[in-house]
């Protein structure tokens, strides 16, 4: 075997995709109904959607979908029609699972601090997978691949930025001791991001 073909990256399947993209949507799905359960605060466009409506009053789903329009259009224009399809199934499949795993577990005592780390890391993980499926889950997802492909930005990284900006702005909307612990669980995941989703490091497309 040449150095150029063992350096070659591995396309992924079509199956692989699609279990990668269940799997990683319901480590998700799980990772949300923990935060929910300890009644932590999201990043992303999700966090953000959650702000406006308790300053609006317009309902969550409503704006979920109005924000991600734009990221959409950058999605479609800059990381092709196969990507966004893919993160439609995803933001699809997180919403089914979330409230699946809502009504399959139950929690009879959730340590708030367990909650930040173990929700995070879920996330993070499940993000990681996505992202290495040349998936997303919309909104900042979409924007933070199209940086770290285009401009070499870390993905983790940018998201951290943006997480760390929603969660500020929550400082009237949850208790403090959960908004602390809010932006260790958005650190726990973009870190984990950072760590593991490199430029070069992982060779596998899709």
């Amino acid at each position: 075997m040449s150095v150029e073909t063992a350096a070659r990256p591995e396309r992924h399947s079509a199956c692989e995709d699609a279990i990668a993209i269940v799997v990683g949507t319901m480590f998700m799905a799980l990772g949300v109904v923990i935060y929910t359960k300890a009644v932590l605060l999201a990043g992303s466009t999700a966090g953000l959607a959650l702000l406006l409506q308790y300053a609006s009053g317009i309902g969550f789903w409503w704006l979920f979908f109005a924000i991600n329009l734009p990221f959409y259009v950058l999605a479609v224009r800059k990381l092709g029609w196969a990507f966004t399809l893919r993160t439609f199934a995803a933001v699809t499949l997180v919403s089914i699972f979330t409230r699946l795993t809502s009504e399959l577990v139950s929690f009879s005592h959730l340590d708030p601090l367990y909650a930040a780390v173990m929700g995070g890391a879920l996330s993070g993980t499940g993000l990681l997978i996505l992202f290495r499926h040349r998936t997303g889950l919309g909104g900042i997802n979409v924007l933070a691949i199209y940086l770290q492909d285009r401009f070499g930005i870390r993905a983790g990284y940018f998201q951290l930025a943006v997480d760390l900006a929603i969660l500020a702005a929550a400082v009237f909307v949850i208790p403090l001791d959960r908004l602390a612990l809010s932006v260790l669980g958005a650190v726990v995941v973009n870190m984990t991001l950072a760590i593991n989703h490199r430029p070069g490091r992982y060779l596998g497309v899709t």
